[in-house]
């Protein structure tokens, strides 16, 4: 096998093949997926939820069109679908800090057996409301 693959690297299939935008777009292309995984580490106040929602989108739609375009260019269908898969789990940290109390437990903001400290605030208004108008 390995002689084959040797064989075809010394063919002119495989000189136009390194030499065309087949090989060298998805090659520029994987700075994308490669910052996206370095980002994986990065703190999730830093992620910018539109941004990466987009680039989770355009790289979905560029998956389709790698599998759709002949002959298949499967290292661009790998670069994209390394980029969406690495954009995903960044749009779910996103989403799990900003909306769903990552934020709050990262500062210590709530404890699993207390109120957020915003239906504290809600509580405490409609107590003070309730005097207020029980007063009158």
């Amino acid at each position: 096998m390995a002689s084959t693959f040797f064989t075809w690297l010394r063919s002119p299939a495989a000189r136009e093949y390194f030499f065309s935008t087949h090989f060298w777009g998805p090659v520029a292309n994987w700075g994308l997926p490669l910052a996206a995984l370095a980002d994986l580490s990065k703190d999730e106040e830093v992620i910018s939820g539109t941004m990466t929602t987009a680039l989770a989108c355009y790289s979905m739609v560029f998956m389709r069109f790698a599998w759709r375009v002949q002959p298949r260019n499967y290292l661009l269908f790998a670069c994209h679908a390394t980029n969406a898969a690495a954009q995903s789990v960044q749009d779910a940290r996103f989403v799990k800090y900003w909306y769903f109390g990552g934020r709050e437990q990262k500062y210590g903001l709530t404890d699993n057996n207390t109120n957020k400290p915003v239906t504290e605030a809600i509580e405490a208004a409609k107590q003070e409301s309730n005097r207020i108008s029980s007063a009158k």
